[in-house]
Order: structure tokens, then C-alpha cells, then sequence
């Protein structure tokens, strides 16, 4: 098998191929359906855009979708990563690496916590809609290998999710505003 060069050097392209994924989404907080119209087809269609950008086409896999409350994103987030706070999303990949081009049957889990992910696009003045679609671009890209804990791997990252994005019709969530910049800064501090 060739070296994957990794998520850091891959081709910036966007495939736009289909590619046929099985999207479990399951929905264990009622007020995510009282929240946004229609959540699961919303998610599906941001994760499947995630998935045509970086999987060859007819590749098939798999994944899960907990679309949840914080209580409960408090308890993975405090299980998993030993933060005892509730987050907005939280990406469980089911294998260490993965080969863009030969993916894995199953790739992982996310899940999606609805007031913070709400809480954090009233502070950043956008649509609720469009934050949760970043969110789970955000999770797929994880899910394929991609990270942001070092500036480089950030630098890989983001402009994916701007990519995929923009072909969703979503604005680009890193270009705030100076009035949303300063909104995003006092959510921030303690």
C-alpha cells in the first residue's frame, strides 16, 4: 500500500463524487426537532458534503450521529477527554489513521450537544443551522484524520471546512465579523 501523505498534505480539491455513506443519526434530545427544522437531514447533508470532498468516489462507509443535550456532552466530554464541562462536538473516530483513499467500513461516532452549539452561534451571530452544519463537517473531518491541535494541523483543516462549506451555501465561520469577533471574545472569558 502507498505512504498516505495524511490529511496535512492531501490535495485541497474538492472530489464532488458521490460517495455512499450510511448515516446513523439518532436523536436523543427532543428539543434538537424544536431547535432546527428538520435536524437529521440538515446534519446528513453537511456530513455527506464532508465525506465527497475527501473520499474517492463509490467508496462506501459508515458512521453515527448522537445529537444530544449538554448534560450529556458533559459526560463524554468528562469520560473521554477528562474535561468535566459540556462541549459542542465531540468526534469519535473508530480507527487511529485513516486512508482517504481506502477508508474503513465504519468510520466513528460524533456527537452534537444542542445548547452550546446554540449558545455559541447567538454569540457569533449565525444561524443556528449553519453552525451545526460546520460543527458536523467539523466531526467527519476528524473522523477521516484531520485535527487542529497544532497551527499546522489547523492550517490543513479549516480551509476544508470552508471548502465544503461554500459549497453548501455556508458562509466561512473562521471570517468573523469585528462585531462577531467581539461577541465570540466575552464568550470566552470566565
Amino acid at each position: 500500500m502507498p505512504d498516505d501523505p495524511g490529511p496535512s498534505t492531501r490535495s485541497r480539491r474538492s472530489r464532488s463524487r458521490a460517495v455512499s455513506a450510511e448515516i446513523d443519526i439518532r436523536i436523543a434530545a427532543a428539543a434538537w426537532r424544536a431547535a432546527l427544522p428538520g435536524p437529521a437531514a440538515a446534519i446528513r447533508r453537511a456530513v455527506t458534503a464532508a465525506l465527497a470532498a475527501e473520499l474517492p468516489a463509490g467508496c462506501r462507509t459508515a458512521l453515527s450521529i448522537l445529537l444530544t443535550d449538554d448534560a450529556e456532552m458533559r459526560k463524554l466530554n468528562a469520560g473521554w477527554r477528562e474535561k468535566d464541562k459540556p462541549t459542542n462536538v465531540l468526534s469519535f473516530p473508530a480507527e487511529a489513521a485513516v486512508d482517504p483513499e481506502h477508508p474503513p467500513p465504519y468510520l466513528g461516532d460524533i456527537a452534537l450537544g444542542l445548547a452550546t452549539c446554540a449558545r455559541e452561534a447567538k454569540a457569533q451571530g449565525k444561524s443556528l443551522a449553519d453552525h451545526v452544519a460546520h460543527l458536523a463537517v467539523h466531526g467527519a473531518l476528524h473522523l477521516l484524520g484531520y485535527d487542529h491541535m497544532t497551527a499546522d494541523e489547523a492550517a490543513a483543516m479549516e480551509p476544508r471546512e470552508v471548502d465544503i462549506l461554500a459549497g453548501l451555501g455556508i458562509a466561512d465561520p473562521y471570517r468573523l465579523p469585528a462585531k462577531r469577533k467581539a461577541a465570540k471574545a466575552a464568550v470566552k472569558k470566565p
